[in-house]
């Protein structure tokens, strides 16, 4: 039998919280800079050149790789012959509990604190919970005397596009794998990988698609020797027609917006076949620990190998440099889908809760607290700012949300640019072209990196939404790729450039 005291336990997972919040898993790296060795297409490797520059920053200080600091996931091995005690002999507390106090350690930590995302009363107030708790825990009991955890920060945009569907046995489960790619659009902030369940019952194939994510990517070593499984046969098949598909990482185009599949299955009901998908993004964030009874975990040491070479600014060859706050229609005219622009200046940020109160007080003749004429808007929620920092780490958001308010924004109150992450809808396509402005992408994925580039922040409006407050921050030299230029063409690959074609 083992005595693991709980105290370990939430020591050990305050500091894994911790550790993956800056730092990516080593085979993830490597995949990553396979990916940019290869890249052609210079949107797409700006991108990539971004999010190494990003992983980099981000280990060496010890910030958030994404400002989504994800939901707290915590999958735990409990052998049948551990048994939990408490050091201070006060009564046990029950694995949700446990879990719970090692998350709101982790994201309250003043070092580094991470920007808490759940929320409660999904149906009502959506009230945030303020720590990040409570934590997904799933348990499994198994034979021994061992206890393995995993723990995962899953960023809303990867699990946002889950997928689920029950096949004919006679269905191929790569045509239908395949044909998700498209309508999963760029929000889950590509490259990374595919997590496929296949099999049990519906909840158990979500579940198998889940713990997929977090085997090893040995995609290049499956590659080099051929499969030897179905499962195997499909990680390929998969790979290679979804990479096929040009979407590329961010979903700019080019050639890996998939680094790695990976397969789980189990026995499932004659008449039936379940497959679910979820994909991890950019940010992909997990690591495993074991406890034996000899205090808390030790965790890895990265091996600074793992960055050799990257350089602390990405490559963004041909970049042209944007005075925001000379900014006019007829610069912004100018602008061609696929360029890469070095914002400097004033911007002014807003997600859902501002975007929705600004067109209220529209609606209702009210004057807005911002004046928007002539201004870009950038869609972020930053994290919390420690030490010299202006803003903590502030990656885009997926814009798609706000597609309903670009219209009167721009109509009624002269909004003329804005800076997103992936896609846009024909809705807010339209907007920008009948009002002659502009939408540009920053890198999903590289939040640390962009942070950066503010030198400056402050609340200008809705204080009390927290992180969702309009800021005004001041750039310098912020990359962005241009999305959707002043005629309505559009780069991402879900659409198509005419916009009359985008019903």
């Amino acid at each position: 039998m083992t005595r693991i005291a709980q105290e370990d336990l939430v020591a050990s997972l305050a500091q894994a919280f911790q550790h993956i919040s800056h730092h990516h898993p080593p085979e993830f790296v490597r995949a990553l800079r396979r990916a940019f060795d290869a890249e052609t297409h210079p949107p797409a490797r700006a991108a990539l050149s971004q999010l190494l520059v990003n992983s980099r920053l981000a280990a060496q200080g010890q910030r958030p790789l994404c400002q989504d600091t994800g939901v707290a996931q915590v999958f735990v091995s409990l052998g049948m012959a551990v048994q939990f005690y408490r050091r201070d002999a006060q009564p046990l507390w029950s694995l949700q509990a446990l879990a719970n106090e090692g998350v709101r350690r982790a994201y309250r930590d003043p070092d580094n604190p991470l920007r808490a995302t759940l929320v409660a009363d999904p149906l009502g107030q959506r009230r945030n919970t303020g720590d990040n708790t409570p934590a997904i825990v799933q348990c499994e009991l198994v034979a021994g005397s061992g206890l393995e955890v995993l723990v995962v920060a899953k960023g809303g945009g990867g699990e946002l596009k889950a997928r689920f569907a029950t096949l004919l046995p006679s269905d191929k489960v790569a045509d239908w794998v395949v044909a998700q790619l498209p309508g999963l659009g760029a929000g889950w902030c590509p490259p990374g990988t595919l997590g496929v369940g296949i099999g049990g019952s519906p909840e158990q194939a979500m579940l198998l698609a889940k713990q997929a994510l977090f085997q090893p990517m040995d995609l290049a070593e499956l590659q080099a020797r051929g499969a030897h499984t179905p499962e195997e046969q499909l990680r390929l098949e998969v790979h290679a027609r979804a990479n096929a598909l040009g979407i590329g990482a961010q979903g700019l185009g080019g050639l890996s917006a998939v680094l790695d599949v990976q397969v789980r299955s189990a026995p499932c009901h004659a008449a039936a076949l379940q497959v679910a998908l979820i994909p991890n993004c950019a940010a992909t964030r997990y690591l495993r620990f074991s406890l034996d009874g000899q205090g808390p975990a030790t965790l890895p040491t990265p091996d600074p190998s793992l960055w050799a070479g990257v350089p602390e600014q990405a490559e963004l060859p041909g970049a042209t440099r944007v005075a925001l706050d000379q900014l006019t229609p007829e610069v912004v005219a100018g602008w061609a889908i696929g360029q890469t622009l070095l914002l400097s200046g004033r911007v002014l940020t807003a997600r859902d809760a501002a975007h929705q109160r600004l067109v209220t007080q529209l609606a209702n003749g009210e004057p807005l607290p911002v004046d928007l004429r002539g201004r870009v808007v950038y869609y972020v929620g930053p994290v919390e700012a420690v030490r010299d920092e202006a803003v903590g780490p502030a990656g885009p958001t997926t814009a798609t949300r706000m597609d309903r308010f670009v219209e009167p924004l721009m109509a009624q109150a002269g909004l003329l640019a804005m800076i997103g992450k992936a896609e846009r809808g024909p809705q807010a396509v339209r907007a920008i072209q009948r009002h002659q402005g502009a939408y540009l992408c920053a890198t999903g994925g590289a939040a640390y990196l962009l942070s950066r580039a503010i030198r400056a922040a402050r609340v200008v409006a809705f204080e009390d939404l927290g992180m969702e407050a309009i800021h005004e921050f001041e750039l310098q030299d912020f990359p962005v790729t241009v999305a959707v230029d002043s005629q309505g063409r559009c780069l991402h690959r879900f659409g198509t450039s005419d916009p009359s074609d985008q019903a």
